[in-house]
């Protein structure tokens, strides 16, 4: 059995009692077509419930109204806020965005691709599973532009990502500085970009105050979400109390707060057994039952700049010349990490907020 079918544009030329190459212009140019006849045409439209075949015209234009963002975990809200500046972007220029989750598989990342491809999308935006991968190398020299995001990329490719390395070191210089010295890095693959820069910033840190590389605890994931940062939690629990790092800093907020949930169960708080710092700061990190401390990324900002990136080089042709955006990450400080004093607080008369061992007072979520 056959369902009903679409009426087409020969219905709506019968209808309107105009030729075809009239509904077409009404369509595509309806500068050139009479005030009247646009008006029987559109009324056919409307009558019959016709919908133009898009897809179609995109094949005999070879151009398509779309842009196509290819996600590492569409789980984690840091995508999702990225995803709404690249929205944005293509909403002021009429455009659609498909969104792929390729779930940190190579694979499907692959599988997406070649889709998006054959789909003759105006451009793809992709957060990689490898920056390096061939495959969007190979789609770029084929004629789709692809700008990379979340990621720094070599001068094939336009790129918006932030600066990991200063991130990394953030975090753990806000530990050191807060009397911390045996320190847990938790995230992984390494083979994540994102999380090889994030380590070496630590390192970096750790090496800058004249400490052994052997500081940092590093407990590699095999994913970046709340299990993975729970599994961790029991890892860190379970080691000998005088080998225990007295804080955590997490390649991200899900992970982070994976960590702070199975301290809860343990018994452990949050800070005084274990400060823990996250990244990206999500929306969910403030909102914590311990508000977190986390590396903040303008996820937003990182969306709207790639996607201009990749319009600009849809439309700019020869003269388009490849360009590598790098944004500054800042620490927000919250109740997750807070300063150890090393030595006892001194009371003494006050009219503002009190200082722990005569030095600076520590932020709020209120005077962030």
């Amino acid at each position: 059995m056959s369902g009903p079918i679409a009426p087409s544009m020969k219905d709506v030329a019968a209808r309107a009692g105009v030729s075809l190459g009239t509904v077409s212009n009404v369509l595509n140019r309806p500068e050139m077509v009479s005030e009247r006849t646009r008006h029987r045409v559109q009324a056919a439209i409307e009558a019959l419930g016709f919908v133009r075949n898009e897809s179609a015209r995109q094949l005999r234009g070879g151009g398509s109204r779309t842009l196509a963002y290819v996600v590492l975990d569409a789980a984690n809200p840091f995508f999702t806020d990225v995803a709404r500046g690249i929205q944005d972007a293509a909403d002021a220029e009429g455009l659609a965005v498909y969104l792929c989750n390729s779930g940190e598989d190579r694979h499907r990342q692959a599988a997406y691709l070649d889709l998006l491809e054959q789909q003759r999308v105006e451009g793809v935006l992709i957060t990689p599973i490898d920056a390096g991968d061939p495959r969007i190398a190979d789609l770029a020299r084929r004629g789709t532009p692809v700008v990379v995001v979340d990621r720094g990329a070599g001068p094939g490719h336009c790129s918006v990502t932030v600066d990991d390395v200063l991130g990394g070191d953030l975090a753990v210089t806000h530990l050191l500085d807060t009397g911390h010295e045996r320190i847990a890095f938790i995230g992984g693959p390494r083979t994540l970009g994102q999380v090889g820069d994030r380590i070496a910033g630590a390192q970096r840190a750790l090496a800058r105050a004249g400490l052994s590389p052997d500081a940092l605890t590093v407990l590699e994931t095999s994913r970046l979400d709340v299990a993975e940062g729970r599994r961790a939690g029991e890892r860190l629990a379970g080691l000998p109390l005088a080998r225990r790092p007295t804080a955590a800093f997490c390649a991200n907020d899900l992970l982070a707060l994976g960590l702070l949930q199975q301290m809860v169960r343990l018994g452990l708080r949050v800070p005084e057994d274990m400060a823990i710092v996250g990244y990206d700061d999500i929306e969910f990190a403030e909102a914590a039952a311990v508000p977190l401390t986390s590396v903040s990324q303008p996820r937003h900002l990182l969306g709207r700049t790639a996607a201009e990136l990749l319009l600009n080089e849809s439309r700019g042709g020869a003269e388009h010349e490849h360009r590598q955006v790098v944004f500054d990450p800042e620490l927000v400080v919250r109740t997750s990490t807070r300063l150890r004093p090393s030595r006892p607080l001194t009371p003494r008369p006050t009219t503002g907020t009190p200082l722990l061992g005569g030095g600076p007072a520590q932020p709020t979520p209120e005077s962030r």
